[in-house]
């Protein structure tokens, strides 16, 4: 018979170390202002996520947070890849993808912070980040429900023949969930410009993503289920996400169908603020800390002879964004008490379902 772990074994297990680095990725084409464009993406959601968390120590985001820090090349490839006109479906864990679209600092941090300059009045905070404009159209705290709704939106590009393609970000824990099924199946029947991207950090929560998946890529492995190629990534490396993404968009853009792509990547704290993440291995987490995107992309472009200074120009820009941005959210008016009456729907009344 079995034997069933206790509570306190049933979250141990084996240490997940990265894959060796791909050297050749170096050689891929990709011109050099667009590796630019990739290393400042980079740079500035890394310095935007940790003033995040110093603000978040000091009482000043409303609500938690969930950071980024350590999964930057997944969103900056695609931001870099994606055209003006697409449109980007995050989860919670959106800040990323929303500075990948070109959303200004200020009004995001604002947001964060609650405050009337906000993104979006400092209603929505840091879990709820929309910019319609860019393209952002949600991040959505319900597991999974955001795909679906990325598959209406590619639904009416592909109706209209307007070429956008709607691309959907979600965890490794949310191939477990049926929507994530449901959207892949409809996708792929329907051939929609939808292109499916897994930011696998190997962790759902604070459960490794493994403990609880028949499969070792859960969500490459089954996208054979539903007719579509398996695609994973390195999602440290921002060059192999950049062209897997220009592939799949491509495609969709061109009606050759919807992509699943699992992009491998760890987060460097935990689940959320609130969370230190302790239930993973040193041993792991210093493996992958050696496997930091930005340090490990600096030291690509060195070797393909950008010169320091162009890096260092670049990160030091991206510094005094960082603190103007920081200095105007703070110094945002809080809400007016009207405000609580707009953007909702007042009356109640039964005319709204027609």
């Amino acid at each position: 018979m079995t034997t069933m772990p206790s509570y306190e074994e049933y979250g141990k297990h084996d240490p997940i170390l990265p894959d060796p680095v791909d050297t050749s990725n170096a050689e891929l084409p990709i011109d050099v202002e667009t590796r630019l464009d990739l290393y400042r993406l980079q740079q500035e959601i890394r310095l935007f996520e940790k003033r995040a968390y110093d603000l978040f120590l000091r009482g000043l985001v409303k609500g938690t947070s969930h950071l980024s820090l350590g999964q930057e090349a997944i969103a900056a490839g695609f931001g870099a890849a994606m055209r003006h006109d697409d449109w980007t479906f995050a989860t919670y864990r959106g800040h990323a993808h929303t500075l990948a679209r070109r959303v200004p600092m200020a009004p995001v941090l604002a947001e964060l912070l609650g405050r009337a300059n906000g993104l979006l009045g400092g209603k929505g905070g840091s879990m709820h980040l929309t910019s319609v404009e860019h393209g952002v159209m949600g991040s959505y705290a319900i597991i999974g429900a955001h795909l679906c709704v990325a598959n209406g939106a590619a639904w009416t590009s592909q109706y209209n023949k307007t070429g956008q393609v709607a691309v959907a970000f979600f965890g490794d824990g949310t191939t477990n969930i049926g929507a994530f099924h449901e959207a892949v199946n409809f996708a792929s029947v329907w051939n929609l410009p939808t292109v499916f991207v897994c930011e696998n950090n190997l962790y759902m929560e604070y459960t490794s993503i493994g403990q609880v998946s028949p499969v070792l890529n859960p969500a490459a492995d089954r996208a054979a289920a539903y007719g579509l190629e398996s695609i994973v990534v390195d999602g440290n490396d921002a060059d192999a996400v950049y062209t897997v993404a220009s592939t799949a968009l491509d495609r969709a853009r061109n009606g050759g169908g919807p992509s699943l792509i699992e992009a491998k990547t760890y987060r460097h704290g935990g689940h959320s603020r609130a969370d230190p993440g302790k239930y993973r291995p040193d041993e792991e987490v210093d493996a992958w800390m050696d496997r930091d995107p930005i340090p490990m992309y600096h030291q690509r472009l060195l070797g393909l002879g950008v010169d320091e200074g162009r890096l260092s120009a670049i990160a030091t820009q991206t510094a005094a964004a960082v603190e103007t941005a920081t200095q105007e959210a703070i110094d945002g008016p809080l809400p007016d008490l009207a405000a609580i009456y707009t953007d909702v729907w007042a009356d109640g009344g039964w005319q709204w379902r027609n």
